[in-house]
Order: C-alpha cells, then structure tokens, then sequence
C-alpha cells in the first residue's frame, strides 16, 4: 500500500474468494469439492500469473512471432509485482489444499483467516506457513514470557546482523562484478559468484530470523525455514536446509500430487526436474530463474542415477574409510555446484549468466579487489559466518548461534553484535532480495 494503495484489493480478493472456498470445500460433496478447490486455485493463480507472469510470457510470444515474420498486438502492461505476493499467493493456496485435503477445518472467523494471510512478520517474504501450524495460535492467550521475548529479539538482532553486515556488504562486490561482466576476468567472476551465495544466503535467512524472532516476541511460533544450508552433503540435503517452508511446500502440494516417486523410474525423474523448474519460475519472471531451478533439478536426478556408481569409486580409492575427509568433499562439492547454479540466478540476462559461466570455467585473469578495506570486510564476514554456523551445526542449536552456559559470555555476543552493525553495516543497502518474488 505504501507504494500503490489500491494493490490491498489484491490481498481482499484472494482473502474473500479463498475464504468462503474453504467453507464450501467443507461442506460440499462428490466432485463439487474439486471444483470449489480448482476454482479456488484459479483465483490465486490467475492474480499470479496476470501481475508476475503476463509480460514475461507476451514478451516472449512476440519474440517468437516476430522470428516467424508475424507481429504481436497483445499490448505490454505498465504494472508493479505488489511485494511478497508469491509468498501469501502460496500460503493462500496452502488453506484451501489442507481443507481439501481433510487436514483443517474450514475457517469460519473471517478475521482469524485473515490475519492468517496477512501475518505482518512473515506476509511479504515468508516462511510460508501451513494453516495447521498457524490458525491455531490465534485462538490461544499469549502472556508475557521475559525469556521467550529475549530470544526473539536476540533472533531478529542476529538476522539483522546478518543482513546488514554480512549480506549487504558483500553485495556492493557483486553489483560492481555482476553489473559489469564483460569487464572481469573468471577469477573475479568466480569470487563474485561465492560471495553471492553468501550474500542472498544472509540476506534471506536474516529476513527469516527476523520474521520468526519478531513472531517470538509475541508468543507465535513460525516454522524454521534455513538450517545451515552450506553445511550440507549434497544437492538433495541442500534442499532440506534452504528455503525449507518453500521446498516443503513444493514437495507436499506438487511433487506427491505428481506422483513422487510411487511411479515408474523414468516418471520419478519427471517429476523431480518438473518441480524444481516450475520452483525457478516461481522466482521469477525470466529464463534466467528457469535454468537455475532446471540445473538444480538435473542435480538431483544426476545424484539418484550415479549413487551406486559414486558409492563404487568411493570405496575403490578407499575414501570411505575416511568419514571426515569424505564429509569435508561432499560440502565442498556440494557448495561448487550450489554456486554454479547461482550464476544463472543471480546474472541480469541470460547471455551474461552463459557468459560468466564461460569465463569462470577459463578462471583466467588477475583478481579485482577493489576497496581493500571493503574487501577485507567481506572476507572477515564470511569466515565469521562460518566459524559461527559450524559451532552451531555440531552442538546442534537450532533456535540461536550464541548459547553458552555463562550469562556473561551470552550477553557479551549479543553486546559484540550491535557493535558490529552499528560499526560496519551497510545502512543504505536497499530492501530484502527476496521481496521481489
């Protein structure tokens, strides 16, 4: 509304259709239940598809036409994507599916179901929740516990650490790199590629934790939605880490209703390349976001493939009796082919995404450092991450980074936080990446 008033009809449309769907779901029979449900489905989709997908998809029809000598009259739309709609678009969706589905009761307070869509921590950029996880909570009395507001607030601290000092400063590298491609060896290309990874990293997940930490502080519980996602294994682990209520979502509402993998071989493989490339879209509006959700589909099913194979090899060169050598490679591994598909996601078109892959490939040329001091700072931010999440990942603390036994030492960390943000955060950053899908 800040930016154009009237996009709150939007957020009323699908709030009203979506409402008396789920009431009707529940209370229909036979075959109107599907119909209810497909219509509900239409709406969300349909709002979707005309504000995120109309020009993509008539660009590209004229593309095509004018390569066979016809021209296109279906005429270009001035509009803005209204922030965070995929978000409510898919939490929305996941009402009437779970009503469906026999999961939920049917909403009957209209207010409650709205505020259901509507929940200011989590509207604009998730986690998506599921109504189960969520309505519930509206119902029950939250009282003021000192404990449980300090760690939502010590919750969104550390996200915003992470987005100010962390994502923030490391994206002015990979502006300067991205926005200028043809102007970088494959070396820079390939540091402005990892530092990426890092930045839409704490960038999303300092969204995140802010979200749940200011949810916290209210008595609400949102579900956890990144779980130290470069520390993972393989591809297939990556996605249970990053994104978590995205790849849930996608896994629970598509990829079953596909048929998972209850199908034949060939099928299973669809569906998994099918979801991820569908997931890439959901992005974003340019082929740019297709391919990466495509590589990392052709990840996946590349894995399942070669497993026996992989596992074969590992044990012939005896790497399997090195579980700490084979662990520290698979996240590497892991980590490289994570970066690659960033390329594609992160670069403006998809020439230049093709183009510094290239370059990248050649890793040729000196290494443009640019500020030393600002480059310093995007170093020492990554190792700091780093040393945190891998204390954090083996004393297995989920909520916060910083858990000591001593008072002192806690308050301390969180003392050291503020300083750091209010000493090098990056204030005039801009807004949260993900508030444009």
């Amino acid at each position: 509304m800040a930016f154009i008033p009237v996009y709150i009809l939007i957020l009323g449309f699908t709030i009203v259709v979506d409402y008396f769907a789920g009431i009707l779901l529940e209370t229909a029979e036979g075959k109107k239940r599907k119909y209810w449900l497909i219509a509900s489905l239409i709406a969300n989709i349909g709002v979707l598809a005309v504000f995120k997908y109309y020009n993509f998809l008539n660009d590209n029809l004229s593309g095509l036409l004018n390569s066979i000598g016809y021209q296109n009259h279906i005429p270009h739309l001035g509009i803005l994507l209204p922030i965070g709609l995929s978000f409510h678009t898919f939490q929305a969706m996941s009402y009437t599916i779970e009503v469906y589905r026999g999961h939920q009761k049917a909403e009957r307070n209209f207010g409650i179901y709205s505020l259901y869509v509507m929940f200011y921590p989590q509207l604009v950029a998730g986690p998506i929740e599921r109504p189960q996880n969520l309505i519930h909570q509206f119902y029950e009395k939250h009282y003021f516990e000192y404990e449980r507001v300090v760690e939502g607030l010590k919750l969104m601290l550390w996200g915003l650490f992470m987005k100010l000092v962390i994502a923030d400063r490391l994206a002015i590298y990979v502006n300067a790199v991205y926005n200028n491609a043809d102007q970088h060896s494959g070396k820079t290309l390939a540091l402005a590629t990892v530092f990426f990874a890092f930045q839409i990293y704490c960038d999303f997940a300092g969204y995140s934790n802010i979200a749940i930490g200011a949810a916290k502080v209210m008595g609400f519980k949102l579900m956890t939605n990144f779980n130290r996602p470069y520390f993972s294994r393989s591809i297939s682990e990556f996605w249970k880490r990053w994104h978590i209520s995205l790849s849930t979502w996608f896994k629970d509402y598509l990829y079953i209703s596909l048929g998972g993998n209850r199908v034949s071989i060939p099928r299973w493989y669809i569906n998994l390349f099918l979801v991820f490339t569908i997931s890439g879209l959901w992005h974003g509006a340019n082929w740019t976001y297709i391919i990466w959700g495509a590589i990392n589909g052709f990840y996946l099913v590349f894995a399942i493939v070669t497993e026996k194979w992989r596992k074969k090899f590992n044990h012939l060169i005896l790497l399997d009796r090195l579980p700490k050598l084979h662990n520290a490679l698979q996240i590497l591994v892991t980590f490289v082919l994570a970066c690659f598909a960033w390329v594609f996601f992160r670069a403006n078109t998809t020439v230049d995404a093709f183009f510094i892959a290239k370059q990248i490939a050649l890793f040729s040329g000196s290494l443009y450092i640019g500020d030393l001091q600002q480059f310093t700072y995007c170093i020492l931010s990554i190792l700091f991450l780093l040393f945190i999440e891998r204390n954090w990942e083996h004393q297995h603390q989920r909520i916060l980074p910083f858990q000591s036994n001593h008072w002192f030492k806690n308050q301390l960390a969180y003392a050291m936080l503020i300083f750091l943000i209010l000493a090098v955060g990056v204030f005039d950053g801009g807004q949260f990446i993900y508030f444009q899908f």
